[in-house]
């Protein structure tokens, strides 16, 4: 069929293709609240890092080749982060002294967690307000791919690089598959992000809104949103947000049939599983 082959080349597109960029590396010390080996992602209570972000809780993405079989929750940790503008990731770890875990008032009185990402059933339905100051219903997407996503605008840190990394899939995708495809991203900060604020940071992100919706709504209603998605979000001292980096794929069927933990969910992998749950 033309549209997969189409989607095809695309793919290929996606694996050949390079590009240079700077990075910044931050040192800092923290202690690991959970580890999940299976999608290379720790999640740790960092101190603050100068100039990049205060002390909060994080979902971090480990870089390939960087061992993380022997750390566990509860250790204290020294490591680098890197920062490119594609990518939040671990590059150095050092596990310093093994302690005993967080208990569950503890991570979530610091971090406002929820539970771990949906596993695969009727995606929670979203009744919020676009950024152009109309209603919206996910259930009006049925019949598409759904990719969704949860940041805000004033974020200085994962969320530019989640909406530009989807902005950049916006792109590539074929014409036929773009048809078929919407993507939607939820502001975890509705106090702040009004429908202008996200249609400012949407075309700054390179974001195409023929085809992705950026949503706000009141707190309460926004709140549910979040909850029914498992995003745990929680305000900080200094008025920063800390919040869980995930990305949903909805299917046609309005089922979730896959999640991405963190930001390093490669294109070519995203791309795949959106011809898979089109086909």
């Amino acid at each position: 069929m033309r549209s997969i082959g189409a989607a095809v080349l695309t793919l290929v597109a996606f694996m050949l293709a390079a590009c240079g960029q700077g990075s910044d590396h931050y040192e800092t010390a923290g202690k690991v609240v959970s580890v999940n080996e299976a999608d290379r992602v720790i999640k740790v209570a960092h101190e603050d890092i100068p100039g990049f972000m205060p002390a909060m809780t994080m979902n971090f993405d480990v870089a390939p080749g960087l061992p993380i079989a022997g750390v566990h929750p509860g250790d204290e940790i020294r490591f680098t982060i890197e920062r490119t503008s594609r990518s939040l990731r671990v590059t150095r770890l050092q596990r310093v002294r093994a302690g005993a875990a967080f208990t569950v008032a503890e991570e979530a009185g610091r971090s406002g967690s929820e539970d771990s990402p949906l596993d695969p059933r009727p995606a929670p339905e979203i009744r919020l307000v676009d950024q152009a100051g109309q209603p919206f219903s996910l259930e009006t997407l049925r019949g598409r791919a759904v990719l969704l996503d949860f940041i805000f605008t004033s974020c200085t840190g994962p969320c530019p690089i989640l909406t530009g990394a989807h902005a950049r899939l916006q792109q590539r995708l074929p014409a036929d598959l773009r048809a078929r495809v919407h993507l939607l991203s939820v502001t975890v900060d509705p106090a702040n992000d009004t429908p202008e604020k996200l249609t400012e940071y949407a075309r700054s992100q390179g974001a195409d809104l023929t085809n992705w919706t950026f949503l706000t709504g009141e707190t309460d209603a926004v709140q549910e949103v979040l909850s029914s998605y498992h995003v745990g979000s929680v305000r900080l001292e200094d008025g920063s947000l800390n919040h869980t980096v995930v990305t949903y794929l909805i299917g046609p069927d309005g089922n979730i049939r896959r999640y991405y933990l963190g930001l390093e969910h490669a294109q070519e992998e995203v791309m795949t599983d959106l011809l898979e749950v089109l086909s």
